[in-house]
C-alpha cells in the first residue's frame, strides 16, 4: 500500500469518526426532546433507551458475519448514511411506533459502523506499525463536542427536532459518503499458526484470551456513562451548584478527552500501551475519588477533568490490543469487544443511579472507581505483541508515513 494512499485512508476514517461523534451528541442530548415530541412516558423511556445499545451490540455482532464475506470499508461506508437517516427519521416522526423503528435502525446500525470503524482503526494501526488509534478516537471526541454544541443551539433557539438535525444531516452524510471512497484498510497481519491451524478465523479468537479486554471495555464505559449520565445531576443536587453550571462537567470532560486522545499517540509511542493504560486507569479512579469526596462545585469539577484525562485513553487501547492479540482475526475480536462497549453503557447509568437512591450517590461514585482502577489487574493484556514479538512496543510494518 502505499505512503499516499495511507494517508487517504486516515484521513476519511478520522472524518467517519467525527461524523459519528457528532451524530451521536445530536441523539443523546436530545432525548428530553425526543420524549416530548413522542409522548414517551418516563416509566417507558428506559426501554427506548436500553433498545439502543441492546440493538447495537446485535448489530455488532452481525457485522462479525458479515466482514468474512465484505471488508470492514463495504460495511462502513454504507451503515454511516443510515446512522444519519434514522437520526433524521427520529427527528420527523410523530408517532411512537415511528420513533420506535428510527431508533431501532440507529442501533442496529450504529453497532455495524461502531464494530468497522474499529476493525479498519486496527488494520491502519498495524500498516503503520504505530499507535494511531487514540488520534481516530480523538476526532470522534471532537464531533461529541460539536455536537453537543449544536444540540445546546437548537434547544436555546427552541427549534423543532426536525430543524436541529437536518442541516447537520444535508451536510455531513455527503461528505462522509464520498469521503468513503478513500478509505484503506492495512495488508491483514499474518496469524500465529498455532491460532488458526484447522480453524477459522472465528475460532481462532479465544474468548477466554478476549474477556481481560471485554471487562476493562465494560469498566471503561461503566464510567463514560456515569459522568454522561449522571454529572449534571450530582453537581446540581449533591454539590449544590447552579443549574447552568451544572451543565459544565461534561462539556469539561469531552473537552479533556478530545485533549488526552490528541496527545495519547504520543504516549504510547514513547513507554508503551501498558503505561498508558495504567495511568489513565489511576487518573480516572483518582477522578471518581476527588468527585465522591468534593466539598463544592468546582472541585468536583476538577474530579471531572480528571476522568476525562483518565478514562480517554483506555477504549481506543483496548481495540488495538485485541488487534495484537488476535492480529489474523482482528476483524472478529474487534467485533466482539465492541459488544461489551454496550454492556458497559447499559449496566453504568442504572448501576449508579440505584446505588444513588437506595445509598447515596457519594457512595455510588467510588463503584465506578473500583472497576476503573480493576484495569490494572488486567493491564499486561495491553502488552500482548511485545509477548508475541519481543519488545515493549509495536512492530512495524510498513515506512513512516506521517
Amino acid at each position: 500500500m502505499t505512503d499516499a494512499r495511507l494517508r487517504h485512508g486516515r484521513a476519511s476514517l478520522a472524518l467517519s469518526f467525527f461524523v459519528q461523534g457528532v451524530t451521536f451528541a445530536l441523539l443523546v442530548t436530545r432525548i428530553p426532546a425526543i420524549q416530548d415530541r413522542y409522548g414517551i412516558s418516563d416509566g417507558l423511556l428506559p426501554v427506548f433507551l436500553a433498545a439502543v445499545p441492546v440493538l447495537a451490540g446485535v448489530g455488532s455482532v452481525g457485522t462479525e458475519k458479515v466482514v468474512a464475506r465484505v471488508r470492514p470499508r463495504v460495511v462502513l461506508r454504507w451503515a454511516q448514511p443510515v446512522v444519519l437517516l434514522a437520526l433524521l427519521g427520529a427527528g420527523a416522526g410523530n408517532a411512537l411506533w415511528e420513533a420506535a423503528l428510527a431508533l431501532g435502525v440507529f442501533g442496529l446500525s450504529v453497532g455495524a459502523l461502531d464494530a468497522s470503524m474499529n476493525m479498519m482503526g486496527v488494520s491502519l494501526q498495524r500498516a503503520y506499525g504505530r499507535s494511531i488509534m487514540l488520534g481516530f478516537h480523538a476526532a470522534y471526541s471532537l464531533g461529541g463536542i460539536a455536537g453537543a454544541s449544536m444540540a445546546w443551539a437548537g434547544a436555546h433557539w427552541d427549534l423543532s427536532l426536525l430543524v436541529s438535525y437536518l442541516p447537520a444531516v444535508v451536510v455531513l452524510l455527503p461528505v462522509a459518503f464520498i469521503g468513503s471512497r478513500w478509505y484503506a484498510e492495512g495488508a491483514a497481519a499474518e496469524a500465529d499458526p498455532r491460532e488458526t491451524q484447522g480453524k477459522g478465523a472465528a475460532a481462532s479468537v479465544s474468548f477466554k484470551l478476549l474477556m481481560p479486554l471485554c471487562l476493562v471495555m465494560s469498566f471503561a464505559y461503566i464510567g463514560d456513562s456515569t459522568v454522561s449520565n449522571w454529572s449534571a445531576k450530582y453537581l446540581q443536587d449533591v454539590l449544590g451548584s447552579s443549574e447552568q453550571l451544572s451543565t459544565v462537567p461534561y462539556n469539561v470532560y469531552m473537552v479533556t478527552t478530545l485533549l488526552g486522545r490528541a496527545v495519547g499517540d504520543f504516549g504510547v509511542r514513547r513507554f508503551g500501551a501498558v503505561a498508558v493504560v495504567r495511568s489513565g486507569s489511576v487518573l480516572a479512579a483518582a477522578g471518581f475519588g476527588v468527585v465522591a469526596l468534593a466539598g463544592g462545585a468546582w472541585t468536583g469539577m476538577l474530579g471531572f477533568t480528571m476522568l476525562g484525562l483518565g478514562l480517554c485513553v483506555i477504549v481506543p487501547q483496548t481495540f488495538a490490543a485485541a488487534g495484537r492479540m488476535f492480529p489474523g482475526a482482528s476483524d472478529t475480536a474487534v467485533a466482539r469487544l465492541n459488544v461489551f462497549n454496550y454492556v458497559g453503557f447499559l449496566v453504568g447509568s442504572p448501576l449508579v443511579g440505584a446505588l444513588g437512591d437506595a445509598w447515596s450517590y457519594r457512595g455510588a461514585m467510588l463503584v465506578p472507581m473500583v472497576l476503573v482502577l480493576a484495569t490494572l489487574v488486567y493491564a499486561k493484556s495491553f502488552g500482548a505483541e511485545s509477548a508475541r514479538y519481543g519488545g515493549g512496543h509495536e512492530r512495524p510494518r510498513t515506512v513512516d508515513v506521517g
